[in-house]
């Protein structure tokens, strides 16, 4: 029990900053304007442009919607992911290092929870963005058909999504050897060039990060700008037509919008000046964003009554629904840029855990090989790109969604416990960013996230369970005895 829960002190972390390796060492170049739009980046995407609906609508026997509540749902999130972003703001403030909630579990919980938590951070980020990359595949289809161009079914999703969703079109699959074939070609090519981009530098995957967080607000700016004009406030009634149970509801699913901004912390050890830096980002990311949310679903349950707002496309298909054709085309472009923006910065986050967990022994050496020329996790990059590339051909998006949202609430419950398991062990440690009244902010963060979760359908539960189960037995087959730390701590004195 005792080789479980040994942690890695913070000196320990920060040594390996210090003394170097034989891989190398990751660069800073990230400044906190670069880390707020790296959070936009992440946090406006598939949430927004795909969920929405889904969270106003509901799904009958699964879930009940917000209605235009929504707008509650996602001010309710806002708060949530405040309380958490403290929480994120002041360990990271600390522990200035590349993993996230990964590398403040292991300092604080031990190196058990440590592996629970980067196991769990895979739904977040790789699983997370499986979705991303349906969703992305599905918008950009919808964008060439506006110009007489559509691809076959079989290539542009996967198998299970078709079942699921398009089960009446399965006669249009070809066979191999009897079984019908279905393979997300737009999916593997979007992902391959984010990969190649991620390859070959921080900075690089920082400006084109940047370019399209600008024009997707521009896209956002010009549906609540045209939408201002459409609205019909006789939509907004009833205004909650399930209560709170629907607000609740709508809320755990509309979360995935929100997944995003923790991925700045996995960017830490990358950041100039990441005590003052990392908390810009994290906080004025979240901040921005909920204001946006809010406004983009007030006007689109304004535009139309929100149970015309169910289906991929939530924000196209509530102008579609109005006859302007021409606002379509441009939200179809505007979400393959947003979705292009959220793939880039999860597979970002997703290389910097895999390298930190690699770092530490729990993950093959490959996962933390630095690129000599770019100073990137090379290994790490390329793994994670095949990984969801996979995915998104294997996968329908609807189950990756719910499971994505209790993994993230769960790393998001780990890191508001770790800072009040931190205050403990280690209060005189300086503090270059201090969560102002701990003691009532992270227990309500702890518990905000539980509530969260308890909002989403039992099936998300099972699988959750099952995924931590199949990732404890990698631990104990790999982990457990690969660890450096616990090599260290298993050597004899002297």
């Amino acid at each position: 029990m005792n080789r479980l829960f040994r942690t890695k002190s913070i000196a320990d972390l920060q040594a390996n900053l210090e003394e170097g390796e034989a891989t190398g060492h990751l660069k800073r170049t990230l400044s906190g304007f670069d880390l707020v739009m790296l959070g936009i980046g992440a946090v406006i995407g598939a949430g927004i442009f795909s969920t929405l609906g889904t969270a106003a609508v509901g799904e009958p026997g699964v879930r009940l919607g917000a209605g235009p509540a929504l707008v509650v749902s996602f001010v309710l999130l806002g708060a949530v992911c405040v309380l958490a972003g403290l929480c994120y703001a002041e360990l990271t403030a600390m522990i200035p290092i590349a993993g996230s909630a990964y590398t403040y579990a292991y300092a604080t919980l031990g190196e058990a929870v440590a592996w629970i938590i980067g196991w769990d951070l895979m739904l977040e980020y790789a699983v997370g963005n499986i979705a991303v990359a349906i969703a992305w595949s599905d918008y950009f289809c919808s964008f060439l058909r506006v110009f007489g161009v559509d691809l076959p079914l079989w290539l542009t999703t996967s198998y299970r999504n078709v079942v699921q969703a398009y089960p009446h079109r399965l006669a249009e699959l070809p066979t191999l050897w009897g079984l019908p074939i279905a393979i997300n070609v737009p999916g593997i090519v979007i992902l391959g060039l984010v990969t190649w981009v991620l390859a070959i530098g921080i900075k690089e995957s920082s400006r084109v990060n940047n370019l399209m967080v600008v024009l997707k607000l521009v896209v956002l700016a010009l549906f609540v700008g045209v939408g201002f004009f459409y609205i019909d406030t006789s939509n907004w009634r009833p205004f909650a037509p399930n209560g709170w149970a629907g607000i609740h509801q709508g809320a755990a699913i509309v979360f995935f919008a929100y997944i995003g901004f923790d991925a700045i912390s996995t960017a830490a050890e990358e950041t100039k000046d990441p005590q003052r830096n990392m908390p810009i980002g994290i906080l004025g990311a979240l901040a921005i964003c909920t204001v946006i949310y809010a406004i983009v679903g007030l006007v689109a349950t304004g535009i139309v009554p929100y149970t015309e707002l169910k289906g991929s496309d939530p924000l196209a298909r509530a102008f579609e629904v109005r006859g302007v054709a021409w606002m379509h085309l441009i939200l179809a472009l505007g979400a393959v840029i947003s979705m292009t923006a959220v793939l880039l910065v999860f597979q970002l986050g997703q290389t910097r855990i895999f390298y930190s967990m690699s770092r530490d022994g729990l993950l093959p050496t490959w996962f933390r090989r630095i690129h000599p020329r770019f100073g990137t996790p090379l290994g790490s990059t390329i793994w994670t790109g095949v990984l969801v590339a996979v995915g998104c051909c294997i996968f329908d998006d609807d189950e990756t969604y719910d499971l994505t949202n209790i993994g993230t609430l769960f790393a998001f419950l780990v890191v508001c416990l770790g800072v009040l398991a931190l205050r403990l062990k280690d209060p005189d440690r300086p503090r270059p960013f201090r969560v102002p009244y701990v003691w009532v902010v992270a227990p309500l963060g702890a518990a905000a996230c539980v509530y969260t979760m308890a909002g989403l359908p039992w099936i998300a539960w099972y699988r959750f369970g099952g995924w931590m189960a199949l990732g404890a037995v990698v631990y104990f087959a790999y982990g457990y005895w690969n660890s450096v730390l616990g090599r260290r701590t298993a050597a004899p004195p002297g």
